[in-house]
């Protein structure tokens, strides 16, 4: 019976490894969860959920069993920006000196990114998960459709291409059979500084497709964050587009009306994110209230690899106050080892 509920544990279990090039990148590797359909592309210090070292052939990974067990959007990214320029550089989520890898992926699933041609990174992905690569499948249309408005460049050419390429990633997305992946292609042309805008603002009055999307993600994913901010900014832009000619006539007391509804819309959006992640964080914080203070400390250096002697070393510890602090910490935590107690905080 034991051994039948150690092999179910071992079996809910991710890992994800791969390769960087220590040649080109620092051997500090990130691993976020992304709840926010509109920072997919970037690097959000809020999305880290665990980091890693990779060694001197750049081999890394990650591996648990704290994430969800559905269907997630995650990233890993390395940079060249050491800790004191990672403010300056990651502001906004903007950072050339990065490389980041989108992926689908849940608690059970094994996901390797091995080197590809020219030892570039992050270019290829092998994994127990089919939909784990559907973001570099999108992203390859979108290299396809940057090639079709570049062998011709004239507003005729744009216009022409803007038509085609529009409906192009929305069948395309379509066919992933995959919503939370859809969700890159809606972002992408609902974006208001792209030049697809305008064809969303059209498309959004008369085309099933987006109701459609939602009834997918509300079946699949009834409570993940991307549906209830699907939801809501769907509502918004519609809401926005059956009044805008009332409001272009209206004086500016509707105007403001307007906007404040649009406003509490996005708090309300920004809230409920805020609350499931609330709920995602309660666990953590119930394990470490078990903890004394100094546990809390000792238990913060064990987390970061630190050895007996290190930990010592900082706190102005014996070694064996250490080791005694860390015996606590096993049976308060009701754990065996160091990597069982990382296993419940870094998710």
């Amino acid at each position: 019976m034991i051994f039948l509920l150690t092999s179910l544990c071992c079996e809910a279990q991710y890992s994800f490894s791969g390769f960087t090039n220590p040649d080109e990148w620092q051997n500090t590797v990130y691993l976020s969860i992304v709840e926010d359909y509109r920072k997919m592309s970037g690097v959000y210090s809020e999305q880290i959920i665990a980091k890693t070292k990779a060694d001197e052939t750049g081999y890394f990974e990650f591996k648990g069993n704290m994430l969800d067990v559905e269907n997630r959007i995650y990233r890993i990214h390395v940079d060249k920006c050491s800790e004191t320029q990672q403010g300056l550089n990651h502001f906004n989520g903007h950072c050339g000196d990065s490389e980041e890898l989108l992926f689908i992926a849940k608690n059970t699933d094994t996901l390797k990114l091995p080197f590809s041609f020219g030892n570039q990174v992050f270019c290829k992905i092998e994994s127990s998960n089919p939909k784990a690569n559907a973001f570099l499948k999108i992203d390859s249309l979108k290299n396809d459709m940057r090639f079709a408005y570049g062998e011709v460049r004239s507003e005729a050419n744009r216009k022409l291409n803007n038509k085609k390429w529009f409906k192009a990633l929305q069948t395309y997305g379509e066919a992933l059979n995959e919503p939370i992946a859809e969700l890159s292609i809606y972002a992408y042309l609902s974006d208001r500084s792209s030049d697809l805008h305008s064809y969303y603002v059209e498309d959004l009055q008369n085309n099933p497709y987006y109701n459609n999307l939602k009834t997918r993600l509300e079946s699949k994913y009834p409570n993940a964050p991307y549906t209830i901010q699907y939801r809501n900014e769907l509502a918004a832009d519609r809401y926005m587009m059956a009044t805008s000619d009332k409001v272009r006539a209206s004086d500016s007391s509707r105007g403001i009306v307007l906007y404040s509804i649009l406003v509490l819309s996005l708090l309300l959006n920004a809230f409920l994110l805020f609350r499931y992640w609330k709920r995602k964080q309660s666990k953590t914080k119930e394990l470490k209230a078990k903890l004394s203070k100094q546990e809390q400390v000792v238990l913060e250096h064990l987390l970061q690899d630190k050895t007996n002697k290190d930990i010592a070393e900082s706190l102005f510890l014996s070694v064996s106050t250490v080791k005694s602090h860390t015996n606590n910490i096993y049976k308060k935590l009701n754990v065996q080892s160091r990597d069982d107690a990382k296993s419940l905080f870094i998710k």
